[in-house]
């Protein structure tokens, strides 16, 4: 299920700089922007990511694993009552699954510079272009575990391109 064009937005950001629930959801206020609002979205999630590398160190892992034990269930909860909030089921400003959802490459992959850029970027052309299985969950999952099972699937696919490309490349 393709996320609803964002509106422009006046429409929400009030609501969304005064309610704790869809300030979460929509990562801070980074759903947000005007243009790529899932991209931006994506950024607080990088962020997290170096700071768990920055201050765990070789404990990183177990600090990511951590976090999205809390941080699942937590977005599970968190996208479906913004999405029933705004009355649209995954509605692109809502990226709080995107925060969490790039976060699984770090299960495995130390946290550099270098891993963060292409974590990022394999995160969204994985979230952008949804292949099978991912489209299909997106299709027939809703609600809040619909809006985050399919940033999950994305983080998966991503650890895995991440990964080849740094065996490939022997980095």
């Amino acid at each position: 299920m393709n996320k609803p064009k964002t509106p422009p937005i006046p429409r929400w950001a009030s609501r969304v700089w005064r309610d704790p629930v869809l300030w979460l959801a929509f990562g801070f206020g980074t759903g947000l922007a005007p243009k790529a609002p899932g991209t931006v979205g994506t950024l607080p999630g990088i962020a997290l990511a170096a700071l768990i590398g920055g201050l765990a160190g070789t404990a990183a892992p177990a600090v990511i694993l951590l976090a999205l034990l809390a941080l699942i269930p937590l977005g599970v909860w968190l996208c479906g009552e913004a999405s029933r909030r705004l009355g649209v089921h995954d509605y692109g400003g809502i990226v709080f699954d995107e925060v969490v959802g790039v976060l699984i490459p770090f299960l495995v992959l130390p946290i550099t510079p270098l891993n963060l850029l292409l974590a990022f970027l394999a995160f969204r052309l994985f979230d952008v272009w949804k292949p099978w299985p991912i489209r299909w969950l997106d299709r027939r999952v809703h609600g809040g575990l619909g809006i985050m099972v399919d940033d999950l699937l994305a983080g998966v696919f991503a650890l895995a391109a991440v990964w080849v490309l740094l065996w490939i490349l022997a980095l």
